[in-house]
Order: structure tokens, then C-alpha cells, then sequence
């Protein structure tokens, strides 16, 4: 049986707090893995590039292929021990990452690493168990928020410890913090998905293209996929693109590149935090999903064509309303499946956010470089952004088609709602 409510509201917590705590330690290991990496690649920085890069690739290849997986073994026994387990192992292999004594070893942690974070898709699917549908959207906001406020004091703390104790300080640090977060869990943390909703295992669903599948199910859920796709991929282009232009194009040094990245995290983690739930509320999923696909649109454009680091800061703000679409979208997609199947849906998201961290780099930093490069007479080092803006231009034009018809209740305990979602009924009727 699933824990009564009062318990599971402090389980909410527990997962909130546990996503801070990976964001938190993904975030400390982000300032200190590249020269990490270089030390063990005997000093020789253009190597140490190169296979930095392939890390990150490796990183985002095990999140496509486990994700699914992931998600499907949670759906079969429960969201609990997936979640327990991830974080032990997470906790561990950052111990094994701190101890590397080569870059096999450091690889071998990556690919660890990038397994066991995928159990954020068993996270996303105990907020869509434990939340009505009315307020689904919102706990997905305050997810997104959750990430956002461990990646904005990450950086900023791996750093000091990098300067403080060398770039293997901050491996052990996460490797506490995360363990003494699993530990906590596991006198914590209740179950979610009650037994008589679980299903069985099948590698058809679990492998990364089977469970592209469910996604297949309804027109609506693969269109929605699809912009969440689009959304990803258009993502990719502030990590490829970001450090480069902003000191090609306004000369900004590490500093004034931390500064902006914390305030870039605060306006998000605001937004989501704190407007998604009152704006979802007042003018439905739907037109939320369309509205941050807007915002973010025209955020990109403000990146692309900013004159000056000024305006570029000031389109910040912007830019963090786009973080609307992500929880909405994921309110309206949730709906559109059991609840015996949101962890698969979860993993499959998931595995899309991987497929596009395997594509994103390399188009948008190779579209930067032909930006400055043979296009540099057309004067538009901003391109990525502009093309991350088209990509988002050609979602909210599929968002707009298949989110017109009804939404569906899936949702086995929509009756108990005590707060149903007028949006919704408004539609049905």
C-alpha cells in the first residue's frame, strides 16, 4: 500500500532535496573534472580536451541507454529502492573518481556516473505518483527548481574547494553529501507506486528505442515528446556556446562568466519556483506550454543580437520564463499515460534529453565556429542562439497543433482529487 499523505509530503521534501544535493554535487565536480582530467592526461591540454570531450559524450550516451531502463524497473518495483540505490551508487562512484589514479579509471567513474544519474527519471515519476493532477505542473516546477538551486551554489563551491584542496576535494565532498542524503532516505523515504499498480518488467520497453514507444501511444504525447525533444536540443546550445561567445563577442573574463551563470540560475529557480504553480493555475497547462516556448524564443534572439554584455544580462530574465514550458509540459504528458507507466515515460524523456546531449554539442559549437570563421563577414557569433530560437520557433508550432483537442485523465486517482484542474473541465465540457 502506498504511504498515507502526511508521509508522503515529507517524502516530497526528501526528493526535492535530493535532487538539490545532485544538481549540488554534479555542480562541485563541474569546475574542477577539466583540469582534473588534464593532470592525468600527463599535462597535455590539447589531449586533455579531446578526451574531455569524450566524457561528456559518454555521460550523455549512458543517460540515453539507462534512462528507459531505469524508469521501467521502477515502474515494476517501485520508485523507492531505484532512487535508494542510484544514490549509493552515485555516492560511491564519486569515492571511486576522487581515488582515480588514471584517466581509465576517471572514464570508468563517467560512465558510472552517468548511469546512476539517470534515476532522475524514478524522481520524476514519485512527484507525478504523489501529485494531484491540478498541481502537477507545480511540483515539476519546484523540481526544476530544485536542480536549479544545486547548480547555481555548485560551481561557486567546487571552485573555493578546488583552490582550497585540489581538484580531487570536491569528489569527496559529493561523495558525502550524497551518501548522508541516501542514508537519510532510507528511514525517510516511502514508497509511492502501491503495488497493484506496478507492472511486470520487459526489456522491449526498458531498451532506449522500445521505450520511445509509449511515447507513440497518442498523437498528443508524441507531438509533446517531440517539442520536448526540440526544447533539449535547443538547451544544448548555452553550455556548448556560452563561455565562447561571451568572451569572443563582450570579452568577459572566468569571473563576469560565474556571475552571469548564478544570475541566470537565480531567475530560473525563481520562476519555477514560485510563478509556474500560480500561471498554470490561472491559464492552464496548455497555454503556459505556449508561453514559455514564446519566452524562450525571443530569450534566444535577445542572446544572438545583444550589442552589449548589458543587454545580453538583461535578457536573462527573459529567457528564465521559458522554464513555464518544461513543467507544464510535463503536467500535460503525464496525463496522457498510467500510472503504471510514468516511470517508463520519465526514462523516456530522459533518453531524449541524452539523445540531444549527443547532438547538441557539436552542431552548435560547429555553428559558432562557422559563425566567426567563413560567415564571419555576415557578423553573427550569436547564431547558435538564433538557431536554438528556430528550433523552439518549429515547437511552439507543433505545441500549438497537438495540444487543441481534450485533455485526458489517466490518472487512477483523479476521483480523490480535491482539487481538479478547471482548465481541464472546462475543455471536457
Amino acid at each position: 500500500m502506498t504511504e498515507p499523505p502526511q508521509k508522503l509530503s515529507a517524502a516530497t521534501i526528501f526528493i526535492m532535496v535530493t535532487v538539490v544535493i545532485d544538481a549540488l554535487a554534479i555542480g562541485i565536480i563541474v569546475p574542477v573534472l577539466p583540469p582534473l582530467v588534464v593532470q592525468l592526461a600527463g599535462g597535455n591540454e590539447e589531449r586533455g580536451a579531446i578526451i574531455y570531450g569524450l566524457f561528456g559524450t559518454t555521460f550523455a550516451l549512458m543517460q540515453f541507454i539507462f534512462s528507459p531502463m531505469i524508469g521501467a524497473v521502477s515502474d515494476r518495483f517501485g520508485r523507492r529502492p531505484v532512487i535508494l540505490l542510484s544514490n549509493f551508487g552515485l555516492g560511491l562512484d564519486y569515492i571511486l573518481m576522487a581515488l582515480a589514479p588514471s584517466l581509465g579509471w576517471l572514464f570508468v567513474g563517467r560512465v558510472i556516473a552517468g548511469i546512476t544519474g539517470a534515476s532522475m527519471s524514478a524522481a520524476g515519476a514519485y512527484i507525478a505518483d504523489v501529485t494531484p493532477l491540478s498541481k502537477r505542473a507545480a511540483g515539476f516546477g519546484m523540481l526544476g527548481a530544485a536542480f536549479g538551486l544545486g547548480f547555481i551554489l555548485g560551481p561557486a563551491i567546487g571552485g573555493l574547494l578546488g583552490q582550497i584542496g585540489g581538484p580531487r576535494l570536491p569528489f569527496w565532498i559529493a561523495a558525502a553529501g550524497t551518501l548522508l542524503n541516501a542514508t537519510y532516505g532510507l528511514f525517510i523515504l516511502p514508497e509511492s507506486l502501491a503495488r497493484e499498480h506496478r507492472r511486470a518488467f520487459s526489456w522491449k520497453r526498458a531498451n532506449p528505442v522500445g521505450a520511445l514507444g509509449l511515447l507513440r501511444a497518442h498523437r498528443e504525447l508524441l507531438g509533446l515528446a517531440g517539442v520536448t525533444w526540440l526544447f533539449y536540443l535547443a538547451h544544448e546550445s548555452l553550455p556548448s556556446a556560452f563561455v565562447l561567445y561571451a568572451g569572443y563577442r563582450f570579452g568577459w573574463e572566468k569571473g563576469t562568466v560565474g556571475l552571469t551563470l548564478a544570475w541566470a540560475g537565480i531567475c530560473s529557480m525563481v520562476i519555477q519556483g514560485t510563478l509556474v504553480q500560480p500561471v498554470v493555475r490561472r491559464f492552464g497547462e496548455r497555454r503556459a506550454v505556449l508561453a514559455g516556448l514564446t519566452f524562450g524564443m525571443l530569450g534566444f534572439v535577445i542572446y544572438g543580437l545583444a550589442p552589449t554584455g548589458l543587454l545580453f544580462a538583461l535578457g536573462i530574465p527573459v529567457m528564465a520564463l521559458w522554464g513555464f514550458y518544461g513543467a507544464a509540459s510535463q503536467g500535460l504528458m503525464t496525463r496522457r499515460v498510467s500510472v503504471s507507466e510514468q516511470g517508463q515515460l520519465q526514462g523516456s524523456l530522459t533518453g531524449l534529453r541524452g539523445i540531444a546531449g549527443l547532438i547538441g554539442p557539436g552542431l552548435f559549437t560547429g555553428t559558432y565556429a562557422a559563425a566567426i570563421g567563413p560567415l564571419a563577414n555576415w557578423n553573427l557569433p550569436g547564431a547558435p542562439f538564433l538557431l536554438a530560437s528556430a528550433l523552439l520557433g518549429l515547437g511552439l508550432v507543433i505545441a500549438w497543433q497537438v495540444t487543441q483537442g481534450p485533455v485526458p485523465r489517466h490518472d487512477t486517482r483523479v476521483d480523490s482529487d480535491p482539487d481538479p484542474d478547471p482548465q481541464a473541465e472546462l475543455v471536457e465540457s
